[in-house]
């Protein structure tokens, strides 16, 4: 029984008949033409859309007061011209150096990770530890673009025109330790002040009762159910955790458990505990190699639309993960109907 129900929480768009993990048939977004851009971080989408959750929080960007000693945050990334974001996150890491280093330029990629280290050993829960990962993109000529990932998933890239790798990865390393920083605040935890006043906004976006929001098994009462299981975490850390909800839905995934007969309440508490892997991940990349057997050119196009949203979304300073997942399974899937073509030659 316990093996049948994991079966129907699996991320594949496999068949209700079936219940295997991959795709078995045509999926059910095959089809569909390509879902639309996710939203930036600061309106991220819901955690499931197929859940009939309200949106969450902002989960990340600059709003709110930050913690001293850096100045007061800047407008959001993206709200205006490209210079107000540089001129942001230039402040802040004058300001970090400031207080840490004394005046003087600051090594900012040495800095992104001094910062994850002090976390780590003042308690931070790191588990995968205090490491941050760079990855360039495969360049022969500027400008380059770089993608840092920081220890508890979330991804952020070069937002400035690189001349140089080294200058790409300093440019990643200015917006990640700006986020970081601001991470820390305390109005950056979610409480259970922050719980009410969310769920709240949610019942009057949504013309909702109370009683809704007291009952699991309505949309804003699993939102309920999301953030009180994540009381005292930071906006990031949710925002991590979303992430995971957002590919369920951009796959069709929440959409396939549904048919398989399983609750929401299932799929929150299944997948708020399970961190994103290459398991889901291959998966999910199974699924585009079936839509696009059955749809040729399905997988370019999403792909070209991917690569469109997180290209928009490094430029504005915003949390790339979603995007970055997203192109990152659809190169999979490329490399295995690659694979299959080599095979049948």
């Amino acid at each position: 029984m316990e093996s049948v129900r994991a079966q129907r929480l699996q991320p594949g768009v496999g068949t209700l008949r079936s219940l295997r993990p991959g795709v078995t048939g045509a999926p059910a977004a095959a089809s569909a033409p390509p879902p639309p851009a996710a939203p930036p971080p600061a309106a991220a989408p819901p955690p499931g859309l197929g859940l009939g959750l309200p949106p969450p929080p902002p989960p990340l960007g600059l709003q709110g007061p930050a913690a001293p000693p850096p100045p007061p945050p800047p407008p959001p990334p993206g709200a205006g011209p490209p210079a107000v974001l540089r001129e942001a996150v230039e402040a802040v890491v004058r300001s970090f150096a400031k207080h840490t280093q004394g005046y003087g330029r600051v090594n900012v990629v040495e800095a992104l990770q001094e910062f994850w280290q002090m976390k780590q050993s003042r308690g931070a829960d790191l588990k995968n530890g205090a490491l941050v990962v760079y990855e360039m993109v495969p360049s022969n000529s500027p400008p380059y673009v770089c993608y840092v990932t920081l220890p508890g998933g979330s991804c952020f890239g070069s937002f400035q025109f690189c001349p140089t790798k080294a200058e790409a990865r300093r440019s990643a390393a200015k917006i990640a330790l700006m986020n970081s920083v601001f991470n820390e605040h305390p109005s950056r935890r979610i409480t259970d002040e922050f719980i009410e006043k969310s769920v709240s906004e949610a019942l009057a976006s949504f013309n909702g009762n109370r009683e809704e929001a007291d009952n699991p098994n309505t949309g804003i009462g699993a939102f309920r159910f999301m953030l009180e299981s994540n009381k005292g975490k930071s906006m990031l850390e949710f925002q991590e955790l979303m992430t995971v909800f957002q590919l369920l839905h951009w796959n069709g995934s929440l959409k396939a458990m549904r048919e398989r007969q399983c609750s929401r309440q299932e799929v929150l508490a299944h997948y708020s505990h399970r961190a994103l892997d290459d398991d889901i991940r291959n998966q999910m990349a199974m699924d585009w190699v079936n839509r696009e057997q059955n749809s040729p050119g399905a997988l370019s196009r999403e792909l070209a639309s991917t690569e469109r949203e997180l290209d928009e979304a490094r430029l504005a300073g915003k949390e790339l993960r979603f995007h970055k997942e997203k192109k990152d399974i659809l190169m999979l899937a490329a490399g295995q109907l690659g694979s299959m073509h080599s095979s049948n030659c």
